[in-house]
């Protein structure tokens, strides 16, 4: 998988797109900057919805709800670990269970 370009490049490469001259494409505007035209597509789509001009998920609700998911997901493995220390102490103070004493 490629490395993502920075997010300068995309922002200057959007803005050519979109500022291009009649007769230009959006392929001849990506070919000009060696990324795919299906790429430019996308990130005109994505700046177009962080705008506003578009319906959808801006990118950083995305990445909110990414770090949010994440964040669930290690309170959810701390709860279980919680979980079973509380089940395993629990047996082991119960009357006649690994307690010798008299």
């Amino acid at each position: 998988m490629p490395k993502p370009c920075p997010k300068e490049f995309r922002e200057d490469v959007v803005w050519v797109a979109r500022d291009r001259g009649p007769g230009v494409t959006v392929e001849q505007v990506a070919a000009d900057f060696g990324v795919h035209a299906m790429t430019l597509w996308k990130w005109m789509r994505r700046a177009d919805i962080d705008e506003g001009a578009k319906p959808g998920t801006t990118s950083q609700e995305s990445a909110e709800l990414r770090d949010a998911r994440r964040r669930i997901k290690l309170l959810e493995q701390e709860n279980e670990v919680l979980r079973r220390a509380a089940a395993y102490l629990s047996q082991a103070h119960l009357p006649g269970k690994g307690s010798t004493r008299s």
